[in-house]
Formats: structure tokens, sequence, C-alpha cells
């Protein structure tokens, strides 16, 4: 008998507890605890990750398998902040907009409201499992930069090109190929010309003239002869030949039958149209020769950027070529006229060249930077950009997030311009907005739009 009554208390404690962990399971309320007094309602179970994934009862996410959270009632603090209508539209016509409710005049359609996202009430552990973080709008000043592609240039004040005043043949190539490095007054090419040997006998027998009517007494001899020295002289200067040159066939007196031609400038050769028994004229060109101590830049920029360069402005150059690195250049000019293909215009800049480094049409990129005046604005990061509408999220306090439809302007390094929709010392989210911006459309009436 007494066993009997062993065996009856057991069965009783087992089957209180099974009936304690199945009601558990179902209101999800610990075995053995009855819920506080006062203890806020659970209206539903929500995934942390993503807040538009709701259940009315605890469980596992089927897309993250994370834990879903409870999502308390509270009271009327915890009331959805009134939604605002944005426009009416007409739901044939995604294009038609209207500030008031009526009908659309083309396909007489009864207008529907198109309601704002609406705003979100987050609790403080949601806004840590999304990581959401806060910046300000604040009124910022930043150096803006318009980036154009630029092409290296010879410098066309330092190119020279050489010919020559007089007919003849060329005797022998001293500068035989091109890209070679010359120096001003080197020797290019020895040149025999019958034009140029004349007029040195010429000057010998005008010399030799003036010996003979030394001692003459005729008025105005002697002062015939020098004025025709001082013409034989004269002409040979005109034909390039060099002070040294002269003054040998003067103290020889005897022509020089090759002529030497040097080069005017010091640089490389880009060119070389000259070769051994060659017959020249003065209309040929010979060598042209570039001095790439300075070298110009030219970028294009579009028509919209016009305004903002100038003359004597300072840019950056940035080069992969060598040591990659970037080098200042002054706006010298900007060219007239506008590409009708590319709608760009042709800024022109100078710069050094040591070393060489740039050579003609490379490509670098220039960097014009240009000081900004202070303007309203946010980080990059807030601004979440849909295309067709650009969303700020504005800490409204006690949970409370505000998806506010804003203007951009101009980038300002890793902020952006605010036109219209925010005013300075606004507190907003700056990470963590493309979640809250999913679960604020699915809260608005119709869905996501």
């Amino acid at each position: 008998m007494k066993a009997l009554r062993v065996v009856v208390v057991l069965v009783f404690i087992v089957a209180a507890f099974g009936g304690g962990y199945f009601y558990a399971r179902r209101t999800g309320t610990p075995a053995g605890s009855a819920p506080a007094a006062g203890a806020k309602k659970i209206l539903y179970w929500q995934d942390p990750m993503h807040p538009w994934y709701k259940s009315d009862k605890p469980g596992i996410a089927p897309d993250c398998n994370m834990a879903l959270v409870p999502v308390y009632e509270d009271g009327a603090a915890t009331a959805e902040p009134e939604k605002k209508i944005a426009y009416y539209g007409d739901p044939a016509n995604a294009k038609f907009r209207s500030d008031k409710p009526g009908m659309n005049p083309e396909t007489g359609n009864d207008l529907v409201p198109v309601y704002e996202a609406a705003p979100l009430r987050v609790s403080a552990e949601q806004q840590q499992l999304i990581g959401v973080t806060y910046g300000t709008v604040e009124n910022a000043s930043a150096d803006s930069t318009i980036r154009a592609t630029g092409r290296v240039m010879w410098d066309e004040t330092r190119i020279s090109r050489v010919s020559t005043k007089i007919e003849g043949w060329v005797e022998d190539v001293r500068v035989d190929y091109t890209g070679a490095p010359v120096r001003r007054g080197q020797p290019l090419l020895t040149v025999y010309s019958p034009e140029l040997l004349a007029t040195q006998q010429e000057y010998l027998l005008a010399m030799k003239s003036k010996g003979i009517l030394a001692g003459s007494t005729v008025p105005g001899v002697q002062n015939h002869s020098d004025a025709l020295i001082e013409a034989s002289r004269r002409r040979l200067e005109l034909f390039d030949m060099a002070a040294e040159q002269i003054e040998q066939v003067r103290v020889t007196g005897k022509p020089q039958r090759n002529v030497t031609i040097f080069s005017p400038s010091s640089g490389i050769v880009l060119e070389r149209k000259v070769f051994a028994k060659q017959r020249i004229t003065p209309e040929m060109e010979l060598y042209t020769i570039v001095d790439p101590s300075r070298v110009w830049i030219v970028a294009d920029i579009f028509e919209h950027d016009a305004m903002s360069v100038r003359p004597g402005q300072m840019a950056t150059i940035t080069t992969s070529y060598g040591t990659g690195g970037t080098v200042q250049a002054r706006v010298q000019q900007i060219l007239p006229g506008v590409d009708p293909q590319t709608r760009t215009l042709k800024v022109r800049l100078d710069l050094p060249n040591p070393g060489q480094l740039l050579k003609a049409d490379m490509f670098v990129n220039v960097d014009f930077r240009m000081a900004q005046t202070a303007r309203l604005s946010v980080p990059s990061s807030a601004v979440l950009d849909a295309g067709t509408r650009k969303t700020v999220f504005v800490d409204k306090g006690n949970g409370v997030l505000e998806p506010r439809q804003v203007s951009t302007g101009v980038s300002l390094g890793d902020r952006v311009e605010i036109l219209s929709g925010l005013v300075a010392g606004e507190r907003i989210v700056t990470s963590g907005n493309f979640l809250l911006d999913s679960e604020s459309q699915m809260k608005s009436p119709g869905g996501p739009r």
C-alpha cells in the first residue's frame, strides 16, 4: 500500500513538470515563472537583421538563422508616428503627380494618396544589431576637385627648325639619327655651295683691292674700298656663315669650300631629313630640334567646369611613368573653341620636365582644386540614393527615426551638399540606413515604393 502511494506521487510530479514545459513552449514563458505585474505585452517577434520579417511566435529567422527578438507594446508612447501624404498619383500613370486629391484630366482616373516613407521606432538593442551610427548636419567647407585627362606635348616655343639660306650639296652629316641629343653650336652637317664660295671670293677680292688702292690720291677711293669689304662681309653673315668662319677666311686669304651648319639650340632631334650627297635648297627643313626641359599639358574639361578654371591657377599632375609621383603645373591658357564631338574645352598648362620623364603624347591625370565656401552638408554615407529619391534618416528622439527626402548638390570630399530637406544641427543616421529604409517602406501604406 505504501509503495502504491509513492508511485502516485511520482506520477503527479511528472505530470506537473510536463504541463509546465508544454505551457512554456506555447507561450514563450519560462516554466515555473509567471508574468510579472506590469510587464510589457509582446506585439510580435522580429528578425534583428531583417526588420521587415515578423512572426507571431518566437523562433528562428528563415533567411539568416538568427533568433527572433520580441517587440513590446509601449502604450501611447509606442504608437506609430502619423504618416504624411507625399503626393497624389494616378495608379495608371506613375509620372502624373498632384499636391491635392482630384482626378487626372488625361485618363479620368481618381488620384490616390502616396504616403511618405513611414517613420520607425527602433530600440537601442536593434540599432546596435543593425549597426546604426549617427552624424550631424553641419555647415562645412571643403576643396572640390575637377579631374581631367591631359596629354603631354612639346613646348612649341622651344622647337627649332634648321634650314639653310643657300643652295648646295651635303658633304658630311654629323648628326645622323632621330632622337640624338645636341648642344647649341654643335656641328650638324657640312655643305658645298657654289653661291657661298663665290661670295667668299668677292670678300677676299675686296680686301685685296683695298691693299692695292691704299696709296691712291683719288678722292673717295679708300672709302669705296671699305664699303665694298663691308658689303661682302655682310652678305656672308646673311648666309648664316659664322663669325669665326668669316674671320678664318680673312686670316688665311682662302675661301672655305665646305661650310658647317651649327645647331641653333640644345635639345633632342625630333626629325632628320638630310643625308650625305643630298642636294638641298633654302625651302627645305633639314632638322627639327626641341628643348625638352619644359613641356605643355593639354587637358580636356567639360563646358560646365569652364568657369571654375582660370589662367594662373595651379593644378596637380599625376603620372604613372617613372616614380608615379605628382608635380605642380600652372594654367597658361584656356584655348578658344569647344570640341563639337566631346563638348570639352582644352586647357594648356606649363611645367618643368627634369630628367625628361615626361614624353610627348603621354597621358596624365590633371586635378584642378577649388576652395569652396561653407555649405550645408552631411556625410556621404548618410544619403541613401535610390535614383528617383534621396533619403536621409533623422533622429527624432526616443528611438524614432524619420526618413526625410532631400536634394543634394556638389560633393565636398567625404561629405555631400544638402540643398533642401535638412537644417543645420539635426542628428542623422550615417550607417545602417539601408535596412532602415527597407523597414520604413514595408510599413508604408501599399508596401514598398
